[in-house]
């Protein structure tokens, strides 16, 4: 369903929150608000000539609004990118740019780097601000308010496109048709929400939390799945651990959604803050996005009960994979069985390994339904050598004998030290446990007699001095927990490494400060 259906059903109740921050009061859209402005936004870009297949981009923190844009593209039949918030003017000019937007909405708080971006994106006509007026964009709200409240007369299914995050190059295009579908016939009733009610039993009933921002794939997704099925969504404008557990108390959450690094981070506040929050209404919590390390989920598990479910994707959708609390108890550290697709781990060459021997992951599906935009070769790279329809993500792991996925690290992130293959991936989730350590990253650096030596570069925790006894203390650590050859030769520290709210490190900016590209951004 559509807002358009549940503006019918349910006019005043509320589709979704906004959660306070820094003495900001909470904010919420009803669903006949919903229905109005995404039909306004809708009608006011049909005016503005955009039709079925054209592109539009979203450059926003979390705000209402996001959601206005997402359902007028979802029931006008526009392509809608969200950009990543975080990125400079160039960088996410170039995402604009490069998807053909032929309008792009931003807002006040982001302005500063907004508006720079149309010199980087000249193929771009129109322009939007949100909650104020800037130089070179249009009020969003007085365009919009501009407009009918009325449905278009026929309202094709839109689609997303998102882009890769960039994490190990420029970002990527993941180009997709249109369905072809209604926005409110059978087919496009259930193009979302049917795995979430299928896997986690999300319905109308549903009060959903998403801490995470909004241009990231999977929480938007998820949102928009759940405002299918007639849920409602909590969105946080930022993450905080103390401020999300807050709201499982307050608004009394069902479901929600997590990266590891939240679990890592809530479970670093004090016991007696932990435990004042009331999480009895809590029944999923959801995760994906970068790997847990196998304490730490046992440890929310032990907090939480057993509610923790994961899984294993990407933006492509390639295929997925999913574990079950009690699966996953039974196997810790799978990221569960594929129930899209079929898995092959393969070997450099693209040779199929036996069960237990690590190597790529490749997905097979019937065919390979997505592409790289405008980029035919990291499409075909993407490809196995000798089957079209084998794609895979870049990451690496092995499956066991009941068919069960464990995933090791990325093939790009993999140290090669005499000849011998590490995987920064169980370093990071050994050093991690330490109480004095609030994000660990682990890289291969540059060493003249066996190539790569192993670095971790740790982000303290906040009131711990970086200095070398510490460095002494977590060498230590390591070495009781990890074979020799994979201990840290070296650690250095870092107040704040470079990553994102969506739980993706940009590892590649720590690599480059160590072997002399100190010109390398986030692109």
């Amino acid at each position: 369903m559509y807002p358009g259906h549940w503006s019918k059903v349910k006019p005043d109740a509320i589709a979704a929150t906004l959660t306070g921050s820094g003495g900001v009061e909470e904010d919420a859209i009803t669903w006949t608000e919903l229905d109005d402005r995404s039909n306004q936004i809708a009608q006011y870009l049909y005016s503005q000539g955009l039709r079925t297949g054209d592109h539009i981009a979203v450059f926003m923190e979390n705000k209402l609004a996001y959601f206005e844009l997402v359902w007028a593209a979802l029931r006008s039949g526009l392509f809608i990118t969200p950009v990543n918030r975080y990125l400079i003017a160039e960088e996410a000019g170039y995402i604009v740019r490069d998807c053909d937007a032929k309008a792009c909405f931003s807002s006040v708080r982001m302005s500063d780097i907004a508006r720079e971006m149309p010199q980087h994106a000249p193929n771009c006509g129109i322009w939007l601000m949100s909650g104020g007026v800037v130089e070179g964009f249009d009020a969003f709200e007085t365009a919009r308010d501009s407009a009918p409240s009325e449905p278009l007369e026929t309202q094709p299914l839109g689609a997303f496109m998102f882009y890769s995050s960039g994490t190990t190059g420029r970002p990527k295009g993941i180009a997709r048709a249109l369905s072809g579908a209604m926005i409110d016939d059978g087919e496009g009733s259930i193009v979302h929400g049917g795995l979430q009610s299928m896997l986690w039993g999300m319905n109308d009933s549903t009060i959903y939390l998403s801490p995470a921002p909004l241009y990231h794939s999977a929480p938007v997704s998820f949102c928009i799945a759940v405002m299918t099925l007639g849920g409602r969504v909590v969105a946080m404008p930022r993450f905080d651990p103390a401020d999300a557990l807050a709201a499982v108390d307050k608004h009394k959450i069902t479901h929600s959604q997590w990266v590891p690094t939240m679990f890592t981070r809530m479970l670093k506040l004090d016991q007696a803050t932990r435990m004042s929050f009331d999480l009895s209404s809590h029944r999923v919590a959801i995760h994906a996005a970068a790997p847990c390390p196998r304490e730490i989920k046992q440890q929310m598990m032990n907090w939480w009960g057993p509610i923790i479910y994961e899984y294993y994707a990407g933006s492509e959708v390639n295929g997925f994979t999913h574990v079950t609390p009690e699966e996953w108890l039974a196997k810790p550290g799978t990221v569960g069985k594929p129930l899209l697709g079929i898995i092959h781990i393969c070997d450099e060459d693209g040779h199929e390994l036996p069960a237990g021997e690590q190597g790529i992951v490749y997905f097979e599906q019937a065919q390979m339904e997505y592409a790289y935009h405008k980029d035919p070769e990291k499409t075909k790279e993407a490809q196995h050598p000798e089957h079209a329809n084998w794609s895979t993500l870049g990451d690496v792991g092995y499956v066991d004998e009941d068919g069960y996925l464990f995933l090791t690290d990325r093939a790009t992130f993999m140290i090669v030290s005499g000849g011998v293959n590490i995987y920064p991936q169980e370093i990071e989730d050994a050093l991690v446990l330490h109480s004095k350590v609030e994000d660990v990253a682990v890289i291969g650096v540059p060493n003249e007699e066996m190539g790569e030596e192993v670095k971790a570069v740790v982000q303290p925790v906040a009131g711990i001095e970086a200095n070398d006894a510490l460095a002494e203390e977590l060498m230590a650590f390591a070495r009781e927990k990890l074979a020799h050859y994979k201990c840290p030769k070296s650690i250095d520290f870092d107040p704040q490494l470079p990553r994102l709210p969506t739980g993706k490190l940009y590892k590649r900016l720590l690599k480059d400060r160590y072997w002399g590209k100190h010109d390398s951004r986030i692109v």
